[in-house]
C-alpha cells in the first residue's frame, strides 16, 4: 500500500477504515512489508488483539516490527506523540519512518475521547516536514458514525477498501477548536483549595490527604503529588500568581483539577518531548506521562487542567 504526501510534504497521515479482521490485515500488512523491504523503521501501536492479528501474519517478518499496546502506552492519550510516535521516530532520524498508531477504539470512554480526537488533529502539526508516514486505523464496523466523521477531518488521505481518496472535510483547526470544549462541572463534594506561592506546599498536602482518603494507595500518590506540584506551580509562574484546586474520586481515579486565569496559546505543550539540554518546560509533558487521562479547557477567562490517575 503506497500513500503519497500532501501539502504537507513529506508527512504522510492516512486514516484507514476497515471492516473485520481481514480489511484490518489487507490494509495494514502490506504497509508494513513495504517498509522493510525499503529498510525502514516500522512500528504498530495498536490493542493487543490488533499487534496479534499483525504479528501472525507478517510471520518471522514481525521480528523487524517494533509492537507497541497502545491501551497501555496510549492510555492517556496526551502521551502518545511524545511517548510514543516522537520517541520511536526521533530514535530513527535520516530515513522514512512508517508508524501504524490506532489510538481510537470501541473501549475509549466519552470522557477519553475528545483528548483522543485532539491527539489526531495535533499529530499533523507535530509532524509537519517529517520523512514520517502514520497509518491510523479506524475500525468503521462499531464506531460511531461522529467518531468516523471526525477521522475525515483530522487526516487528509482516506483509505477505504484499498482505494486512497482526499479528505474534502479535513480541517484540524477546526476540530481543535471544537473540542476545547468546558469541561462537565465537578461533583458538590469535590475538595477546594485556593492557593497562591506560599502556598504552594500546603497545596500539595491537602490533595495528597484528601486522595489518600478516598482510597488512593502509596505508588499512586507519588504519581499525584508530581502532578499537583507541576500543575500548581504552573499557574504561579505562568498565570497570574495563583489558582483554585478541586479534588474528588470518579469511578476507580482520582480526579485532580487546576484552574486559573492563565491561557495556553500552544495545542502542542506538554505533547512535545523535551530536548535533553533544555532547562525547565518539562511541566505539562510530566503531566501527561503520571497521568491517566488528561482534558484541558482553555479561553480568554482562563484555563482548567483536569488529570484523571487511578487509585491504584
Amino acid at each position: 500500500m503506497t500513500t503519497t504526501a500532501t501539502e504537507d510534504a513529506p508527512f504522510v497521515h492516512p486514516a484507514l477504515f476497515y471492516r473485520g479482521d481481514q480489511e484490518y490485515v489487507a490494509g495494514t500488512v502490506p504497509f508494513l512489508l513495504e517498509g522493510l523491504a525499503e529498510s525502514e523503521p516500522v512500528a504498530v501501536a495498536a490493542p493487543v488483539p490488533r499487534l496479534e492479528l499483525i504479528a501472525a501474519a507478517l510471520g518471522t517478518a514481525a521480528e523487524a516490527v517494533h509492537f507497541v499496546d497502545m491501551t497501555r502506552a496510549g492510555r492517556n492519550p496526551g502521551r502518545i506523540i511524545p511517548s510514543v510516535l516522537r520517541a520511536f521516530a526521533d530514535a530513527r532520524r535520516g530515513g522514512h519512518v512508517r508508524i501504524i498508531g490506532e489510538p481510537i477504539w470501541s473501549g475509549r470512554t466519552a470522557t477519553e475521547y475528545p483528548a483522543c480526537v485532539q491527539h489526531e488533529a495535533l499529530i499533523n502539526a507535530a509532524f509537519r516536514g517529517r520523512d514520517v508516514t502514520i497509518l491510523c486505523p479506524y475500525d468503521a464496523r462499531s464506531l460511531p458514525d461522529d467518531v468516523i466523521a471526525d477521522a475525515h477531518a483530522t487526516h487528509p488521505l482516506l483509505i477505504t477498501a484499498g482505494h486512497q481518496s482526499v479528505s474534502g472535510a479535513y480541517d484540524p483547526v477546526k476540530v481543535l477548536d471544537r473540542y476545547n470544549e468546558p469541561l462537565l462541572r465537578c461533583p458538590p463534594g469535590a475538595a477546594t483549595f485556593r492557593f497562591d506561592a506560599e502556598a504552594l506546599p500546603v497545596t500539595r498536602d491537602f490533595a495528597l490527604q484528601e486522595a489518600r482518603e478516598r482510597g488512593m494507595g502509596a505508588v499512586r500518590l507519588q504519581d499525584l503529588a508530581l502532578v499537583v506540584a507541576e500543575l500548581t506551580t504552573n499557574s504561579v509562574v505562568h498565570a497570574g500568581g495563583r489558582g483554585t484546586l478541586r479534588l474528588w474520586a470518579e469511578s476507580e481515579q482520582i480526579v485532580c483539577e487546576v484552574q486559573d486565569t492563565g491561557r495556553l496559546t500552544d495545542p502542542l505543550v506538554g505533547r512535545r518531548p523535551a530536548p535533553p539540554d533544555q532547562l525547565g518546560g518539562r511541566g505539562l509533558l510530566l503531566v501527561h506521562h503520571l497521568s491517566d487521562l488528561v482534558r484541558v479547557h482553555t479561553d480568554e477567562h482562563g484555563t482548567t487542567i483536569r488529570s484523571y490517575v487511578a487509585r491504584v
